[in-house]
């Protein structure tokens, strides 16, 4: 396999409107931004906090992190890496073959799962990589805020929906996880760094639209999303009450 450079990038913003300053919020002794950061170090040897805002980029730098500033205009943290990767070749002076974008509101991702997604660039023709989990029987795989994908034989992502996909005919709905695996979307993904330049500077697509997902607008342009499948379950903290459940279960973060 040839060699690779990977950079983690954590785009991380204040002005959350379900949760203003979530980057900062203190989980145990430590803020949100800077478990995901020692999460992704044990991975990746560069990891950069990308922000618009001094408080969580003097933070990040305070822990002994790595912080670069962008733009407050971004509509994704695909738009945040895409402008903090040129920042980070220049401080670094090195060249970044892929980037890794790490959700700022996991601040228990896993090693294993980034190692997992760096693994998929093994095959020379990826160009974006992310994670999927199977679902089991009976899970509620109606939930609009866990996107699901479909896959081709070579796992490259066909198509991803809020909708449980694919229809399952001539079966109740309720029915339908007890007779097919559905996979659901871990928002965690990989680009080649020609890539990112790419898809950052495409139109917004009428699938990407309709489901408010957008890697779709990749799809729709040609572009190929492998996959890899991981069994560990993503734990993203959206809102106030959510960190309020991980904060009733302090042997998570012990």
């Amino acid at each position: 396999m040839k060699y690779y450079q990977f950079a983690g990038i954590i785009p991380a913003r204040y002005a959350s409107k379900r949760f203003p300053g979530k980057p900062l919020a203190m989980i145990g002794d430590k803020t949100m931004v800077q478990r995901v950061y020692e999460q992704a170090s044990r991975s990746l040897d560069i990891v950069f906090v990308a922000t618009d805002d001094m408080r969580i980029h003097d933070a990040v730098l305070k822990f002994g992190g790595n912080a670069v500033m962008t733009s407050s205009e971004h509509y994704s943290g695909t738009d945040r890496c895409a402008e903090a990767i040129d920042s980070i070749m220049e401080q670094t002076g090195k060249i970044i073959d892929v980037v890794v974008n790490i959700q700022g509101d996991e601040p228990f991702i896993k090693p294993e799962q980034i190692n997992l997604l760096k693994s998929c660039f093994e095959d020379h023709r990826v160009e974006i990589a992310t994670l999927v989990r199977k679902t089991a029987a009976g899970e509620d795989i109606s939930n609009p805020n866990n996107p699901k994908v479909i896959l081709d034989s070579e796992g490259n992502a066909i198509y991803f929906s809020r909708a449980a996909i694919p229809f399952i005919r001539d079966c109740k709905p309720s029915e339908w996880s007890k007779n097919h695996v559905f996979l659901k979307h871990i928002g965690i993904y990989a680009y080649r760094t020609a890539t990112l330049k790419k898809i950052t500077k495409l139109p917004e697509s009428s699938l990407e639209k309709a489901e408010s997902l957008e890697q779709n607008r990749w799809i729709e342009n040609g572009f190929r999303i492998r996959t890899a499948i991981t069994d560990w379950e993503s734990i993203s903290i959206d809102t106030t009450d959510d960190l309020q459940r991980v904060l009733a279960h302090p042997e998570q973060f012990q």
